[in-house]
């Protein structure tokens, strides 16, 4: 499996409501990844720690990521290149949103889907990041 269909899984895992992960977990499954959800919010600027962590838990928790360093630096370092390109948009905002993450072969890929709180109007953004990690 490349690279492009695991982030094209993580990224459905992102936009998925949530009583559709579970059939989406299956599906991939059958595929050959791994993938995992999980619900963020806040305001973007001071929920960058929590964001980071948030991630980094659902992989370790649904078995997408061994508890070793190298494994846990590349989730830290593709989220936080997610959270990059969509950052500038949603700056000093509220956010609500999901991390979906998905691995398969040396593939691992975080995509970050938000909806930026603008008074009535809601905005949507949604970053990307890939890291090759050693099976």
């Amino acid at each position: 499996m490349d690279s492009v269909q695991v982030a094209k899984f993580a990224t459905r895992m992102a936009i998925s409501a949530r009583d559709e992960e579970g059939k989406l977990r299956e599906e991939f499954e059958k595929l050959g990844a791994k993938v995992c959800a999980v619900d963020i919010g806040g305001n973007i600027n001071s929920s960058i720690q929590k964001i980071l962590e948030r991630a980094l838990v659902a992989s370790k928790r649904c078995g997408l990521i061994r508890d070793e360093h190298l494994h846990e630096g590349a989730v830290i370092g593709a989220c936080r290149d997610a959270i990059m390109e969509v950052s500038a948009k949603a700056s000093s905002q509220n956010i609500g949103g999901k991390i979906g993450i998905a691995t398969a072969g040396e593939h691992l890929s975080v995509c970050i889907f938000l909806s930026i709180g603008l008074l009535h109007l809601n905005e949507v953004v949604i970053g990307l990041g890939h890291r090759a990690i050693p099976r």
